[in-house]
């Protein structure tokens, strides 16, 4: 068996530290790393644990260990220390997803004490643009307001249900999902367009930094798709999250929706990363 170093749990005196790590890629590391400036790592803050391999001072790789698990920078001996203090705590993520060379090791090594995954997507790109889109935006796409969440929840939870195969109302009827749905429409990261109360496109920017954000959540009304709705709502998406958040506007696709990667390479993303993701 491999012999390597154990993994700690980081507290708030490690911030600086993970934060210079996680800037080291701030693409494939927005997510991990937009928790961490939000609330820190207090374990009570951050909703999870950061776990990290290597000496203080000598961080080398991470591991968010909250409702995802998702291991940063981990080559093999990162993981097998990741993997065994997630072996020994039990799964408590709903899913894994990162860089597909770590979380391909890592599922290797927990799915004997874990068990069969629901599902385990292998390969997803990763995509990114620093410009506005060659694509003309669509003009009705806007922020989505306060008084509009009954008429996005439904989008939200179809696109969901569509993209993640479960419904987000099973467990706890949806209380949690819906928080997250409305908190993102009062800090204004939630972008529709909207007619006569329906809504015809819609996207989030789930994570930002103030290197880069990550877009989630894309959708279009199934009796409306092939239109164009798709392309000119990201490019609008992607021409306001330029303007507001973030000068690199990401997100990661599956491998096999090739409809989408036409329609995202069409607004202006390239492939810079690959993703995998294991739904439990």
């Amino acid at each position: 068996m491999l012999r390597t170093s154990a993994s700690r749990v980081l507290d708030d005196s490690d911030r600086d530290e993970v934060l210079a790590l996680l800037d080291s890629d701030p693409v494939a590391n927005v997510f991990v790393s937009s928790r961490v400036r939000a609330v820190g790592l207090n374990p009570a803050r951050l909703g999870g644990q950061m776990w990290g391999f290597g000496p203080r001072g000598g961080l080398v790789s991470l591991c968010y260990a909250g409702a995802n698990m998702v291991p940063v920078n981990a080559g093999p001996e990162a993981v097998h220390a990741f993997a065994d203090r997630a072996r020994k705590q039990g799964r408590r993520c709903s899913s894994i997803v990162g860089q597909v060379d770590a979380v391909s090791l890592l599922w290797e090594r927990l799915e004997p004490h874990w068990g069969r995954a629901r599902a385990v997507r292998w390969a997803q790109p990763v995509m990114a643009t620093s410009r506005k889109s060659p694509v003309a935006p669509d003009p009705l796409v806007r922020r989505v307001r306060p008084d509009e969440f009954d008429v996005l929840l439904p989008a939200c939870v179809a696109m969901f249900t569509e993209e993640v195969g479960v419904s987000p109302n099973l467990g706890d009827g949806g209380a949690l999902y819906r928080t997250r749905v409305a908190e993102l429409i009062r800090i204004g990261r939630s972008y529709a367009r909207i007619d006569d109360g329906r809504v015809v496109f819609k996207a989030e920017v789930g994570a930002v930094t103030p290197h880069a954000c990550q877009i989630q959540g894309v959708w279009v009304a199934p009796e409306l798709r092939g239109r164009g709705h798709a392309a000119a709502g990201m490019a609008a998406v992607v021409e306001a999250a330029l303007s507001c958040f973030a000068p690199v506007v990401s997100l990661y696709v599956n491998d096999f929706n090739l409809s989408a990667r036409a329609v995202y390479r069409k607004v202006g993303f390239r492939e810079v990363d690959t993703f995998m993701s294991v739904l439990f």
